[in-house]
């Protein structure tokens, strides 16, 4: 901070900002793993879902002591941001102050210099080593403003000057370099403010007062001299009425002589050239006149600079007399501080000393008691704020003891119940009806599907919360009709709850992507190593809107640029607009796409309009593709974290960038490729697998080719998929393979206990929604698996494409032979392909 001040006004702020923090803190009741996307998220459909918060009251007597003890006090100059930017700045002792305010510093000075204080005193603007920087008084301002008028009415009378200079040069002061008035008085004003004394200000008035004479003198001579010029061209203008007038006379003389015989016209010439005598005698009276008066004036005007000349001499010997009193006094001051063995003097420069040291000690106190005060004020705030923290904090501290002390109850109760089950299972008992353990089991399975009751008395502090009806990504966690799919999928979600309470290490995932977004604050992400790492770690869940609309924006941007804006919004408008033969088969797979997500589960859900806008706009961007299945649960995980144009730009990623071309045309032929490229890289990875699939003729790419055609949807659970989604966005196509590997590599060897096909088709179909484990899951995908160079998988499908292609060709010529032998053949005629019975 600049100023003491400014420092007060930081430490209050962040006094106020710690207080809210602390008490929203101590206000909202979340549960850390389902609570929803915060509030600055506002993309996607997620982002909707917001907790229901319950506030707490504040303490209504701590807000009323902290408005008390707080210091008012508000920002001198630029805070924050503007202030960083800004230069260090200047101490008030080292500016040179305006000519207001050098006003105020020369009236504090003198009224100083009448006590008799000969040393510098603290004025209105304090240093830094004070606790506040004072204003200046209304008395003062008013004073500052009368002198800045009266220095603006002395400018415009000079304004005819060629310099703001003296343009005199006397003769009883020594000659030196004359200066400007603006720097004579920033001068004297440093002088006072370093090291004033009344010699000084006495040789400073007597220069303004022979400023102000000089001006004033300019101003008369300037007049005198047009004055002059008049008089000048008014003689001349006599001295040609003169002429005029005499030969005038002569042609009246001459007119007299000879009028007897001069014509009519003649006489009436002579006339006219009286008349014009007579006006010029007019005019020469007139101007005689104002000769007159101009030499009168001429002289008041010598006369007055006559008395100015000498009140000018005067005041230069009265200025030269204090001068040189100034000098004597000046050197019998500084004898008589040498001159230690008069006693009276040092007595009286004692005194002087001591009263000004005991002024300057007053006014240090004064400012010290001030800053002392201010800072008791903020201290006591400082205590009153910690100690309403700490009683949070202590009572945060209880409940959270009273809510462990009834998980334990709880805990007990259950271990209670088990050991009793276990007990009676031991024992044998001859007949179902009478074995005592079956009543057990029924009461332990309602009690694990039983719904959430009302608060009990023994549950005054803890109502538990253990599975809620939908994750945070609005998925179904426990099915509705099958009470032991419910059971089953309670178990799930309880064991990923069990996970993510158990690793620490999403804390500190969280901790390293805000040290990574706060240092990208201020310039764009870019490609590197380490948000490559965080990224394959996991998004955090506030974080996902953001992150993925980069990742596409960094794939489409070739895309983008060479588009119009408002190119999603032309695309929807001529879908809704004309007819496309997509639009029923898209129609068909809405309510089909997630069904167990309540932002698709029903028509009037916000995501299936979004759904239908996405996927209408991509049927007229890709006419060939125009609608495929699998493309709707694509743009449906999307929507999630993205609005419907920037899902409508992640499904031009994945189909025109991430994947090859014809992997959703008609024939699927990449990804009939893909699957191929996947064997080869099983037998690779994973050779005993492999194996043992190729020994019971297990064909797993009827349960892959889903997961490669929609990347995993519907085929991991909710957590695993996203993270499998941020790595994905990011890093292209190859992180499916290293995935699908990755769950194949998870469960490999209880895959490999599996003895015959039916039982491993079986659970081929299921086992991916028991991995729960994505941490361990990651570290197969990105660590075990390594290397897994990208120009392998393209060597490999540019071999398969062509055995696919010349397969492909095969089997339409089959069918062309066999539509020739239909025709001709009367038994085949009633054969028709699927094709056919569809259309």
């Amino acid at each position: 901070a600049a100023t003491r001040q400014d420092m007060t006004y930081w430490l209050q702020e962040l006094q106020q900002k710690r207080w809210e923090y602390c008490n929203n803190l101590d206000a909202a009741k979340r549960d850390s793993r389902t609570s929803p996307t915060p509030s600055d998220l506002s993309k996607g459909l997620v982002a909707k879902d917001n907790p229901d918060l319950s506030i707490l009251s504040q303490n209504a007597s701590a807000e009323r002591a902290r408005n008390i003890l707080a210091v008012e006090t508000s920002p001198t100059d630029l805070v924050g941001e503007q202030a960083a930017s800004q230069p260090a700045p200047i101490q008030p002792s080292a500016i040179n102050f305006s000519l207001k305010q050098w006003s105020t510093e020369i009236k504090n000075s003198m009224s100083s210099l009448r006590k008799g204080n000969n040393e510098n005193r603290k004025s209105v603007f304090y240093t830094s080593e004070e606790w506040e920087l004072l204003d200046p008084t209304p008395k003062d301002l008013e004073d500052s403003m009368a002198l800045e008028e009266k220095r603006k009415h002395l400018a415009e009378g000079s304004k005819g000057l060629t310099s703001s200079a003296f343009p005199f040069d006397f003769g009883r002061i020594p000659h030196k370099p004359r200066r400007p008035l603006k720097d004579r008085i920033g001068s004297s004003k440093n002088r006072n403010s370093s090291d004033s004394s009344p010699t000084e200000w006495c040789s400073g008035n007597g220069n303004k007062q022979v400023s102000e004479l000089q001006l004033k003198y300019q101003s008369q001579q300037e007049e005198l001299e047009k004055l002059k010029k008049d008089f000048l061209s008014q003689k001349e203008l006599v001295r040609l009425l003169q002429q005029t007038v005499r030969s005038s006379q002569y042609d009246k003389y001459f007119a007299s002589h000879l009028c007897e015989g001069v014509p009519k016209d003649k006489s009436e010439l002579l006339h006219q050239k009286d008349n014009q005598i007579l006006g010029l005698n007019n005019q020469l009276e007139k101007s005689n006149l104002e000769k007159d008066n101009l030499q009168q004036e001429v002289k008041n005007l010598k006369c007055k600079v006559g008395e100015l000349n000498e009140q000018l001499g005067m005041l230069m010997e009265t200025i030269q007399a204090k001068d040189e009193v100034i000098m004597k006094l000046s050197r019998q001051l500084s004898e008589c501080e040498d001159n230690t063995s008069s006693q009276s003097g040092a007595i009286n420069s004692s005194m002087v000393t001591c009263t000004n040291k005991e002024l300057q000690e007053l006014d240090r106190l004064k400012d010290n008691l001030q800053g002392y005060k201010n800072q008791n004020k903020f201290l006591n705030k400082e205590i009153l704020e910690l100690s309403a923290l700490r009683r949070n904090a202590e009572a945060r501290e209880r409940e959270w003891q009273a809510k462990c002390t009834s998980l334990e109850a709880k805990l007990c109760q259950t271990e209670s119940k088990y050991l009793i089950l276990l007990q009676e299972v031991k024992t044998p008992v001859c007949s179902e009806e009478q074995n005592p353990a079956r009543e057990v089991i029924t009461q332990l399975l309602e009690d694990a599907l039983k719904a959430e009751t009302s608060e009990q008395a023994e549950q005054a502090f803890f109502k538990p919360h253990l599975v809620s009806e939908y994750d945070i990504y609005g998925f179904q966690t426990v099915p509705e009709d099958d009470d032991e799919e419910k059971l089953v999928a309670k178990s799930r979600a309880l064991d990923l709850k069990s996970l993510s309470l158990s690793e620490n290490r999403e804390i500190s995932t969280g901790v390293k992507w805000e040290n990574y977004l706060a240092s990208t604050m201020n310039r764009e992400i870019m490609r590197c190593a380490e948000l490559k790492n965080l990224i394959r770690s996991g998004i955090p869940h506030e974080h996902r809107s953001k992150m993925w609309k980069w990742c596409i924006n960094l794939h489409v941007k070739k895309f983008k640029d060479s588009t119009v804006p408002g190119y999603f919004q032309t695309l929807l408008q001529n879908a809704l607009e004309k007819q496309n033969p997509a639009s029923k088969q898209i129609e068909l797979d809405l309510l089909r796409t997630l069904p167990n997500n309540k932002h698709y589960c029903s028509l009037t859900s916000e995501g299936i309009q979004k759904l239908r806008n996405v996927l209408l706009a991509f049927s007229w961007r890709n006419p060939d593709i125009g609608y495929c299945q699998g493309l709707n649960r694509l743009v449906a995980i999307a929507l999630l974290y993205l609005e419907q144009e920037d899902a409508f730009w992640c499904l031009v990623a994945i189909v025109e960038v991430f994947m090859p071309r014809d992997y959703y045309t008609k024939t699927l032929l990449g990804s009939q490729v893909d699957q191929r490229v996947f064997k080869d890289l099983m037998s690779e990875k994973l050779p005993r697998l492999h194996a043992h699939f190729e020994q019971y003729k297990v064909d797993y790419t009827l349960i892959t080719f889903n997961w490669f055609l929609v990347v995993f949807v519907d085929s991991v659970v909710s957590d695993i998929l996203f993270k499998i989604w941020d790595s994905f966005l990011y890093e292209g196509q190859k992180v499916i393979f290293r995935f699908a590997l990755a769950l194949f590599k998870y469960k490999e060897e209880e895959i490999l206990k599996l003895q015959d096909s039916m039982s491993i088709f079986k659970y081929l179909r299921y086992f991916t929604r028991t991995i729960l484990d994505a941490r361990k899951l990651t570290g197969i995908a990105f660590g075990d698996l390594n290397p897994f160079p990208l120009r392998q998988i393209r060597n490999r499908r540019t071999y398969h494409l062509e055995k696919v292609r010349l397969e492909l060709t095969e089997l339409e010529a089959i069918r062309e032979d066999f539509l020739r032998e239909r025709e001709t053949c009367v038994e085949k005629r009633d054969l028709i392909s699927d094709d056919e019975e569809d259309s």
